[in-house]
C-alpha cells in the first residue's frame, strides 16, 4: 500500500543551527519543512519563549531561571551553550518573534509544551495572530492534554505517548491505552518516539482516525522504513535529507 509522503517537521536546531533561535526556524522552513518544532516555556511575567530547559548559564557565568525572571530582565542576556565542540551564545527568543515568519510562509509550528503554564499564553498569541490552523501543541501527556482541552479547547494538540507504557505493558495494551487517552483528551493524533512504532500501532491508530507523528529520525534507512509504514509526520534534524527523499520518491502530500 502506498501512503502520502509524511509531513516534514524540522526539529529545533535542525541542520546544525542553534536550538531555540529564529535562524533555526528560518533554516528549516527555507529547506522545505512543512512544520517547525519548538520547545516552549514561559517567563515569570508569562511571556512564551523558545527553550527546552528552565535554567541556563550566561556568557558571564551567571545561572538564570526563565521562570523566575521577566522577559525584560532576560532579553539582553547572552546565553552560552556547547554546540558541537564550540561554545556559542544566543539571546532568548519569544514565541511572538517566530509566529509572523511561520504565518507569512503559510507553514505550521509544533509547540512542544514544557510546562502547563505555557498553555494560556500560547492560546492568547494564537488568537492574536489568528493562527489556529497553523499551530498545534505536543509535549502533552494525558494530564496536560486534558488541561489544555478544559482551558483552551480551540488549541489543536497531539497526545505525547508515554514511553513507560511501552516498557512495562504488552505492546497491545500500550498502544490501546495510548489511543484511548488521545481520544479521551480530544487530541487529533499521537506524537511518539519512533522506536515504539510498529505496524500494529499504525493499523490500530489509523482505524481510529489518529495520525501518528514520530520523533526524531535522522538516518535515511529509518526514514524510508517509517515512510513505508505510513506515519503522518517525521520530525528530523536533517531536513535536507528528508526533503531529498521526498523528491526522489516523487510523492506528494
Amino acid at each position: 500500500m502506498s501512503y502520502p509522503f509524511p509531513i516534514i517537521t524540522a526539529h529545533c536546531g535542525s541542520m546544525n543551527t542553534l536550538d531555540h533561535t529564529l535562524l533555526s526556524v528560518q533554516t528549516g522552513l527555507q529547506l522545505g519543512a512543512d512544520v517547525v518544532e519548538e520547545d516552549i516555556r514561559v517567563t515569570k511575567d508569562g511571556i512564551p519563549v523558545l527553550a527546552h530547559n528552565d535554567e541556563w548559564v550566561t556568557a558571564d557565568g551567571w545561572k538564570v531561571s526563565l521562570s523566575r525572571m521577566t522577559y525584560e530582565e532576560l532579553k539582553e542576556l547572552q546565553i552560552e551553550v556547547t554546540h558541537g565542540q564550540q561554545r556559542k551564545t544566543f539571546a532568548i527568543c519569544r514565541l511572538e518573534d517566530i509566529l509572523p515568519v511561520i504565518q507569512d510562509l503559510g507553514k505550521t509550528v509544533n509547540l512542544d509544551v514544557k510546562v502547563d503554564e505555557s498553555i494560556g499564553p500560547i492560546a492568547a498569541l494564537v488568537k492574536k495572530f489568528d493562527m489556529a490552523g497553523q499551530v498545534f501543541l505536543s509535549g502533552c501527556g494525558l494530564n496536560r492534554a486534558e488541561l489544555a482541552e478544559r482551558s483552551n479547547p480551540d488549541l489543536r494538540k497531539l497526545l505525547n505517548a508515554d514511553s513507560t507504557l511501552f516498557q512495562t505493558l504488552s505492546y497491545q495494551d500500550a498502544m490501546v491505552k495510548t489511543c484511548e487517552d488521545a481520544l479521551s483528551a480530544s487530541c487529533f493524533g499521537i506524537n511518539i518516539e519512533h522506536i515504539h512504532v510498529r505496524q500494529e500501532l499504525m493499523a490500530y491508530a489509523q482505524s481510529l482516525g489518529l495520525p501518528v507523528y514520530i520523533w526524531t529520525v535522522n538516518e535515511e534507512k529509518l526514514m524510508r522504513s517509517y515512510i513505508d509504514l505510513g506515519v503522518a509526520s517525521i520530525t528530523t534534524r536533517d531536513v535536507a535529507l528528508l526533503v531529498k527523499l521526498k523528491q526522489e520518491l516523487g510523492k506528494r502530500d
